[in-house]
């Protein structure tokens, strides 16, 4: 799991969550899986062209971000919805299709547009095998997740929560392998950032690329 704070400036968020608000909203068990669609109780943006505008500019924002981009290593969207709670909705426990619209979903995002003071409850639970960590999110912040995970969003008692949430095919399948490549990227970054060994750079740069071609999908 990594949080990361900065996908858009203060203006940006400003205007992607004024458009998001402006979104026709409908019955969000629409988009769930037969499991989950018994636990989903919230309501998601309609299709359409200004839904579509909201999601490509997302999307631009994601590929272009150093941090996701290394995490993610993502080669496709499976998904964006743009998802919002109000009092007594939530989202129980599940976990998310393995498929969507026939892609592998590897990755899971949720990037906050409401600040937490706005609303009580809704926080985002992901479980794995030794603790359960919640998430309330500052509006702008993205936690980047395993699919496989069992997770939830508790049940807003009080205001409105909205959020952006995604899927992310990757380039490279294997989470440890994505693991090793995010700390060679980290390590040659702060190689190009300090007076590092020319040397030594490139032999990270190489061993980096080698990875990819034997990992890439």
């Amino acid at each position: 799991m990594i949080l990361i704070e900065d996908i858009f400036d203060r203006h940006g968020l400003a205007a992607l969550r004024e458009a998001a608000a402006a979104l026709p909203f409908e019955d969000g068990a629409a988009s769930a899986g037969r499991l989950a669609r018994q636990v989903k109780r919230n309501a998601q943006a309609g299709p359409g062209p200004a839904r579509d505008a909201v999601v490509a500019q997302v999307e631009a924002a994601l590929l272009r971000h150093p941090v996701f981009a290394a995490a993610a290593r993502p080669k496709a969207f499976a998904r964006i919805l743009i998802s919002r709670y109000g009092p007594g909705q939530a989202y129980g426990a599940h976990v998310d299709d393995a498929l969507m619209q026939g892609a592998r979903t590897d990755l899971s995002f949720t990037l906050a547009l409401t600040p937490p003071e706005d609303y009580e409850g809704g926080a985002l639970v992901i479980q794995d095998r030794v603790e359960s960590r919640g998430f309330r999110l500052n509006a702008g912040e993205l936690v980047l997740y395993p699919s496989d995970t069992l997770h939830e969003v508790q049940p807003v008692t009080t205001g409105e929560r909205m959020a952006i949430v995604g899927w992310v095919t990757s380039w490279i399948r294997s989470p440890q392998h994505r693991d090793i490549l995010f700390d060679l990227d980290t390590a040659i970054a702060a190689e190009e950032t300090g007076a590092g060994d020319r040397e030594q750079l490139s032999r990270l740069a190489r061993t980096r690329s080698n990875l990819l071609r034997l990992w890439a999908e």
